[in-house]
Parts: structure tokens; C-alpha cells; sequence
């Protein structure tokens, strides 16, 4: 994925630096620098959150998460079906992948409510080289943040991408 526009400074070549380094090829699990790649990001863009879900089976699980010590709602491993979370929606197009001030979505009605407050709201889909979505790297915080940074999220993406091979292609059962 090509981000448009966008000029890496120190924190993002330290994150394509972790996530490059961690070995020469495609992985079919993501690597566990990206753990700290979730902190740094979670840091810099002031947010209590940042997560990898994977998307699959109807389902989106939280694979890697990374939080404020006194915020620890999502856990990694913890899952629920796709269709009650923000991240099909930010997948399908449906929702923006910044949100500057969640309430008044969630007040419409538009999002589902996620029974925890959420101020801003970064979300992107992370997309594989086949053009499959694995699933979306995501960060909030539970205040509004001004000038959050989408196109660092969608560069980190597109790293994070890089390192995972798409499924096989499901094989046709004979009769």
C-alpha cells in the first residue's frame, strides 16, 4: 500500500526499521516487534489504545494490543463478531478512518456503542499483497485528540502488511 504525501520522520523509519528487521521474508503470524511498533505508535499519537485485529470467520480478534497501564479493556486474544465492531465498517468504506470525535457517531447510532467512552478514533485496514484484508490497526483514545495522524497509521499498515503472506486459496472439495 502507497500512502500519499506522507514523510516518514524518525518514529516511523524506527517502526519500518522493526518491522523490516524481522526476517527476510513473508510470515504467516505477525512478528513480535509488533508489540513495541503498537506502543511507539500508541505514544506518539497520544492515544490509550492501539491494537492489530485480524478479521476472519466472521469474527475480528485482537492479536496484538498495546495500552495505557490504567486502561486495559481490550486484551490480546479477546474477540467478537465482526458485525458489532467499528473495523467492518472502516473496512467496507462506510465509516472514515479518522475520527476526530467518536460520540456523535455513536449517539447516531451510526457505530455500534462500544460501552467505553471513545474520543478519537484511527483506524485502517490492513491489506495484503493478494489485496485480502487481514484485518485493521487501530488506535483510541477515550478524549478527543486534535490533529490525530491517520497517514502514520496507514504507512505503518502497509509495513505490517508487507511481512504477512496471504491464506492459501481454498482448494474445491471434489464429490
Amino acid at each position: 500500500m502507497h500512502v500519499p504525501d506522507y514523510d516518514p520522520d524518525d518514529l516511523d523509519i524506527h517502526v519500518a526499521e522493526l518491522l523490516v528487521a524481522t526476517s527476510d521474508g513473508a510470515d504467516p503470524e505477525l512478528p513480535p516487534e509488533v508489540a513495541e511498533v503498537l506502543r511507539l505508535l500508541r505514544e506518539r499519537l497520544g492515544m490509550d489504545v492501539a491494537f492489530v485485529s485480524q478479521i476472519a470467520e466472521g469474527r475480528r480478534t485482537f492479536k496484538v494490543v498495546d495500552s495505557r497501564p490504567d486502561f486495559t479493556v481490550i486484551q490480546a486474544g479477546m474477540s467478537d463478531p465482526v458485525e458489532e465492531s467499528w473495523c467492518r465498517g472502516i473496512i467496507e468504506g462506510r465509516l472514515p478512518e479518522l475520527i476526530e470525535d467518536a460520540a456523535p457517531f455513536v449517539a447516531s447510532k451510526r457505530v455500534p456503542d462500544p460501552g467505553i467512552p471513545i474520543g478519537t478514533h484511527l483506524s485502517t485496514p490492513v491489506r495484503l499483497s493478494d489485496g485480502s484484508v487481514y484485518g485493521t490497526l487501530c488506535c483510541f483514545s477515550r478524549t478527543v485528540q486534535a490533529g490525530a495522524d491517520i497517514k502514520r497509521l496507514q504507512y505503518t499498515a502497509s509495513l505490517l502488511a508487507a511481512k504477512l503472506v496471504p491464506p492459501p486459496p481454498l482448494e474445491l472439495q471434489r464429490s
